[in-house]
């Protein structure tokens, strides 16, 4: 005789469906990783072999463009937090 398995809460049944992970605003997407991969492997005459040296290298350029932006944008002001005399 088998027993017989009954769905319960850590089942895993497909009652509660889980979200992923809220993201910031700035994290980088997959599609845009892929984007700049592509741009840089072709920029490269396509080399075989190399597709996570090109996924590692668009995801930093892209971090890299980021905070220059988001230094850009910042005010100049001291670091030690206190207003300017």
């Amino acid at each position: 005789m088998t027993p017989s398995v009954e769905p319960g809460p850590s089942s895993g049944s497909d009652d509660a469906v889980t979200q992923p992970p809220a993201r910031s605003p700035d994290a980088l997407t997959f599609e845009q990783i892929r984007e700049r991969a592509y741009e840089l492997w072709e920029r490269n005459h396509r080399p075989e072999g190399f597709e996570i040296e090109f996924w590692l290298l668009a995801e930093r350029e892209l971090r890299k463009e980021r905070e220059r932006r988001k230094s850009a944008d910042r005010p100049n002001h001291p670091a030690s937090g206190s207003p300017p005399a």
